[in-house]
């Protein structure tokens, strides 16, 4: 059930000069296409030797200007040195193809961008691909690159993984510099990669993190399904598919439990929005006052959002999380959480059309992801089923955890390719 349909014409890219030409004729997946240090990096050795890396627009590289998606910062400096995560990828010897899509400044978890463009779902036309990592995810789907290199503010990694049959891996916040890295969130933002398979995604992190690259184990901890978080409005594909998933698990001999945690009742008082709109409204001020007309509004809007939060309103909420992860540490102990990634289909282009329907669904997109980043935790999304029934599976566990959840998302790949 883990199969999903991705294009096979990679099977063809026999050269570089026919992905180049294959990028070029993509729609809305790149903001820039770098061909002459694609064609110069060949054959570099590393434990991502002739991987095709793609990257998010919001990390800076040498020379050039660090856009993140936004009108309001085209007329930066151009970065002086590559972002630490991608100085780190072209090292270990992935090859940088171009630049990605992506939400404006980072902001939605649809992956809407009406400057640049958005690109369409590979797998369900005339549907969006998720965000804000959409045209690093299609990037993946569509078989142009190998690893898409994104960041992690509330779902951004792990929702287009989900809505595009990939995986997506939101690490430990500290695992990984955000040196380098348009912010977001300071309290919430990641580093990470979304790729086919779980272990190039374990590589990717483990460069990306300055560990050693080994092959990690298979290992099946217990599994705890939170009765009281994340479960309600679910698609009806989505609740069958998972139901569906949960069977083939128990099969394959993984221990499932329902529970409910008091943390995510808790959870559920904090103001999470609060994060991202004061954070970026801190960083963007004098920017929205100059250049705001020229945001998306819906960005716009959502950052303004943080002129209603005092400072000492957003330090009771700091103060808040903070107990929050301790206790989510405290409950959820050797256990992984699981949930579907995404309550929702990917939505049709002309559901996110209004604003009314674009804020509902980009709630409910980034509700069950948004977990790990006020948890402080890391997460993992996995494909599972085909067609109408492809989802996310999400596993999610504590900050420092983040072998364990590979670990365990690699038994998992391996159980669901093979039932």
């Amino acid at each position: 059930m883990m199969h999903t349909n991705h294009s096979s014409s990679d099977q063809s890219d026999t050269t570089d000069t026919a992905r180049i030409a294959r990028a070029e004729a993509s729609v809305h997946v790149f903001t820039e296409l770098m061909p002459d240090a694609f064609e110069q990096s060949a054959g570099r050795d590393g434990p991502l030797k002739d991987k095709v890396l793609s990257v998010k627009d919001l990390f800076d590289l040498t020379g050039k200007i660090t856009r993140a998606g936004s009108p309001i910062l085209e007329e930066t400096r151009p970065a002086s040195k590559d972002a630490i995560a991608v100085e780190r990828l072209r090292a270990a010897g992935a090859r940088l193809i171009g630049r990605t899509t992506m939400t404006e400044l980072a902001y939605s978890g649809l992956g809407l961008n009406p400057h640049d463009g958005t690109p369409d779902n590979p797998l369900f036309p005339n549907h969006i691909p998720g965000g804000s990592t959409s045209g690093g995810a299609v990037s993946i789907a569509t078989n142009l690159a190998d690893i898409a290199l994104g960041s992690d503010t509330g779902g951004s990694l792990r929702i287009p993984a989900a809505f595009c049959g990939l995986v997506g891996f939101k690490p430990t916040q500290s695992s990984v510099p955000l040196t380098g890295a348009i912010p977001l969130s300071d309290s919430l933002d990641s580093v990470g990669p979304i790729a086919r398979d779980v272990a190039t995604c374990a590589a990717a992190w483990q460069v990306m993190a300055g560990l050693p690259v080994t092959d990690l184990p298979q290992k099946r901890p217990e599994l705890v399904v939170p009765i009281n978080f994340g479960l309600t409005d679910l698609d009806p594909a989505v609740a069958s598919s998972f139901s569906a998933l949960r069977e083939e698990l128990i099969a394959a001999g993984w221990k499932i439990r329902e529970a409910s945690l008091p943390v995510l009742d808790t959870y559920g008082t904090l103001p999470v929005w609060q994060f991202s709109a004061f954070e970026s409204l801190r960083r963007f001020k004098d920017k929205l006052v100059t250049h705001g007309s020229k945001m998306d509004p819906r960005v716009r809007q959502r950052m303004e959002r943080g002129t209603e939060i005092s400072e000492a309103e957003f330090a009771s909420t700091l103060t808040q999380r903070a107990e929050l992860i301790a206790a989510f540490r405290t409950e959820i102990g050797d256990a992984l959480v699981l949930l579907p990634t995404v309550a929702i289909k990917p939505p049709h282009f002309d559901d996110v059309a209004t604003d009314e329907g674009f804020s509902r669904l980009n709630l409910l997109a980034l509700r069950n992801t948004s977990l790990a980043n006020v948890m402080d935790g890391c997460s993992v999304s996995l494909p599972f089923g085909q067609g109408d029934a492809l989802i996310g599976a999400m596993l999610t566990s504590f900050n420092g955890q983040d072998e364990v959840v590979l670990s365990a998302a690699l038994a998992m790949e391996s159980d669901l390719a093979n039932d």
